[in-house]
């Protein structure tokens, strides 16, 4: 019979503590949970030593500290402790520790000099370490022993840095999903919405996107549309805030966690939790804010993103309607003035109406789509002819409107046997009644007798018309009248004045639209000087072409920039 010898104990020894490292190293690294490749390591080597005290501490990066993963038996740390600790450089390289050689780590960490500590750490990071104390028999550790542990501690910080890895990638892979779920749920939405035109219908999807995809049961949605602000969707908040709470609301961050320093009491009293502002073209245009969610969870970067997201799209959808509103509202506008402008043109002369004996012409030119500068000639009942111009402050369809009514005042006074003087102060009395204070009329206008050698007229503030007399160099200004119409009562009556028209004379009426004309730079006016000049130029042609050569002489010096309407009645008598 063969006897066992004393090197085949040892080898059988040996053999087994070989099973157990490679039996215990497949079961860490296929395990997928630290904590259990801790617990295993800590119970493994407790009892192979068979000691009555294991701690194993975890470092935390970046911090200088430790915490206590796992701790059996009574005097150290007990587990979940953390303590502060910056050990150099070659202690974290060394993989076994004892208290004669480091006695300042063993210090550090309240415990005995007698017990042993093991680093953990792979090759390139150092994950914390393996505390054991001393072996009940109170022997010291054989080198042995001490293989066999420092062997299980390789083999465990390489199990825990894999499983680190794939909890890490679990993690990913769950961010992934929930990036996917979000940019699927809002890829959805905003189909939904880019269907919509009515801001309820908006305003209703987007309050069951946070009823059904965040599990938000109180939020609110408020708009700021030119200075206005409003609340758009609202849920589960007791009472709608105020207009000072509204401007509150707009004045937080745009990334607000309620912590209730932000002075107002609405969030606080509807336990609103995160408040997101909303921004179009770098202006803050709209506010979300959200209560908690029913999944008790918090509002992390994700949520946060995922709300902005998703107001984001309520917002642009809001603006789109707005801007769809606007287009209708301009069209619609477009389609009035148009209207107006034709009606308003339909009560100018069309075709220019003649009189026998002169050459005559006029003209209108708008610088909106409907003005207020006004001209006319009318035949009067004693075949005489009537003619005005003048001036509504103001432009666009304000001025359009008062135009219309001194026009139908003057074709009702027209038929009426009374003189300009009385007429005059009739028409200023109703317009001065009827029209605000800042609303008047410069107004001119004159009878031109049967046979047209006679023009009775009177100034209400207007432009004085130029009287061109055959063979002389400068024009006489025809002034005479009173205060323009709608400025004050008729307290003093208009005063008249008539001249006589030879055959030659030229008579230019205009309205200021013409001197008043600017340079590009707008810092000198046309002024009537310029216009004499042109009209001594071109005298001796047709009423028409003086016209037209006056208007290219005004757009010549304001580079065609038109900023009033320009009215000109120009009237030779043969």
């Amino acid at each position: 019979m063969s006897s066992t010898s004393p090197l085949s104990t040892e080898e059988r020894q040996s053999r087994f503590e070989l099973r157990t490292l490679l039996e215990t190293s497949r079961l860490l690294i296929e395990s997928q949970d630290p904590d259990f490749v801790l617990n295993n390591l800590l119970l493994i080597t407790m009892g192979k030593l068979l000691v009555p005290k294991g701690m194993i501490m975890i470092h935390k990066p970046g911090d200088e500290a430790y915490f206590v993963s796992k701790s059996k038996g009574r005097g150290w740390l007990a587990e979940d402790d953390e303590i502060i600790a910056d050990f150099d450089q070659d202690i974290l390289d060394t993989s076994v520790l004892t208290g004669e050689k480091y006695a300042s780590v063993f210090e550090t960490l309240g415990i005995e000099k007698e017990s042993t500590i093991f680093n953990l750490k792979t090759s390139n990071h150092h994950l914390g370490f393996l505390c054991l104390g001393p072996k009940g028999t109170k022997q010291p550790l054989t080198n042995h022993e001490t293989e066999f542990i420092e062997s299980l501690a390789i083999i465990s910080s390489v199990a825990i840095a894999n499983s680190r890895m794939f909890q890490e990638l679990r993690y990913i892979n769950r961010r992934l999903d929930r990036k996917v779920h979000d940019l699927n749920t809002l890829l959805e939405l905003s189909k939904d919405f880019n269907m919509m035109v009515d801001r309820d219908e908006i305003a209703r999807v987007f309050k069951f996107a946070m009823l059904g995809q965040m599990l938000i049961r109180t939020f609110f949605f408020a708009l700021d549309v030119d200075g206005e602000k409003t609340i758009v969707s609202i849920s589960g908040v007791t009472e709608e805030p105020d207009d000072i709470q509204l401007e509150k609301l707009f004045e937080l961050e745009d990334v607000t966690h309620v912590d209730g320093s932000e002075e107002c009491h609405f969030l606080t009293d509807n336990n609103i939790e995160l408040v997101i502002g909303l921004r179009f073209q770098n202006e803050k245009i709209a506010v979300v804010g959200v209560g908690p969610r029913a999944t008790k969870e918090g509002y992390g970067k994700e949520e946060v993103n995922f709300l902005q997201s998703l107001g984001n799209l309520a917002l642009l959808t809001i603006q789109k309607t707005l801007l769809l509103e606007e287009r209708i509202e301009k069209h619609r506008m477009e389609e009035e003035l148009s209207l107006a402008k034709t009606i308003q043109e339909g009560l100018l002369p069309n075709p220019i109406p003649t009189i026998k004996g002169f050459d005559i012409a006029a003209i209108n030119v708008s610088s909106r789509q409907v003005g207020g500068d006004y001209f006319d000639i009318l035949k009067l009942p004693d075949n005489g002819n009537l003619i005005a111009i003048a001036d509504v402050t103001g432009k666009g369809v304000p001025a359009s409107l008062l135009m219309a009514n001194l026009q139908s005042m003057l074709h009702a006074l027209a038929p009426i046997d009374v003189t300009l003087e009385d007429a005059s102060s009739r028409i200023n009395d109703i317009i001065h009644e009827n029209t605000p204070a800042d609303k008047f009329i410069t107004f001119f206008w004159g009878k031109l007798s049967t046979d047209g050698n006679l023009f009775k007229y009177v100034n209400a503030g207007h432009n004085p018309p130029m009287l061109f007399r055959k063979g002389t160099t400068e024009p006489e200004l025809l002034e005479k009248g009173g205060v323009i119409l709608g400025a004050m009562p008729s307290l003093m009556p208009y005063e008249s004045d008539e001249v006589e028209l030879k055959s030659g004379d030229l008579l230019v009426c205009f309205t200021d639209g013409v001197t008043e004309a600017m340079n590009p730079d707008q810092t000198e006016e046309y002024e009537e000087h310029r216009l004499i000049e042109c009209i001594k130029k071109h005298i001796d042609k047709s009423s028409e072409e003086i016209i037209d050569e006056i208007i290219r002489d005004i757009n010549r010096f304001s580079d065609n920039i038109q900023y009033d309407d320009i009215t000109m009645i120009v009237l030779r008598k043969d």
